[in-house]
Parts: structure tokens; sequence; C-alpha cells
């Protein structure tokens, strides 16, 4: 064996493998966050539905809020560990599939918001409207 196969053969050994329980550990994390992100938004589309004028109670805001911020920070800290590991297609497919089914859930919301939103009141009444009455 010559140096220079030496020296390949240091080098493939000293290269980090792909921690696998990293890896499942962040899948964990990532679909945590997105059922965490998803519940949040089920909770804004009920909560709108039951009250009467279609707004948040503050109990029902901070649980919104709080729900996405536990998503982010978990997302967040399931990307840096993955990109510590180098776990580049781990990272990129995970956050891929968060970033279409959260995005599928806000085309739902808003969606929802479209529908369920009143019709724009009318204005004072013309002279017309008036004749007929």
């Amino acid at each position: 064996m010559d140096a220079a196969s030496v020296d390949l053969i240091a080098a493939a050994a000293a290269t980090p493998s792909v921690n696998l329980w990293g890896a499942l550990g962040c899948a964990v994390a990532y679909s945590a966050s997105l059922l965490a992100t998803l519940d949040a938004f089920a909770d804004l589309i009920l909560a709108r539905g039951d009250s009467p004028a279609g707004r948040l109670t503050a109990g029902v805001g901070l649980k919104f809020a709080s729900k996405l911020a536990a998503a982010a920070i978990a997302v967040f800290a399931a990307g840096i560990v993955l990109a510590l590991d180098d776990n580049w297609f781990a990272f990129t497919s995970l956050t891929i599939a968060f970033v279409v089914v959260v995005g599928i859930g806000v085309i739902v919301l808003v969606r929802h918001a479209r529908t369920v939103a009143p019709a724009p009141a009318e204005g004072p009444p013309t002279r017309r409207s008036r004749q007929q009455t």
C-alpha cells in the first residue's frame, strides 16, 4: 500500500456517518410540530364558528399562538440537529413535507374564512328601495 491509498482509507474512515437515531428523533419532532400546527388551525376554525361575532377570545388566541410557537421551536431545533449531523436528505425531505402540509392547512383556513365571511352590510336605503316597499 502506498501513502495515497492509506490517506484515502483514513479519510473515508474519518468521515462521520449519518446519525439514524438523531434523524428518527427529528422526524418525530417534525411530525409532532406538524400535528400541533394543524391542531391550532382546527382550534381557530372551531372557535370562529362557535363565537357569535366570529372573533377569538383571549384564551383561544393564546392557545393558538402557543401551539404555533411550540411547533416553530421544535422544527427549528430539529433542523439544527439535522444540519449539524450533515443529514441533508432528512432535513430537506422533512422540511418540504412540513411546508407542504402546513401550506395545505393555511389554504383550508383561508378558504374557510372566505366561506364564513359575513355578507357586506347594505348601505343606507336609496330612493328606489324606499319606493319598492
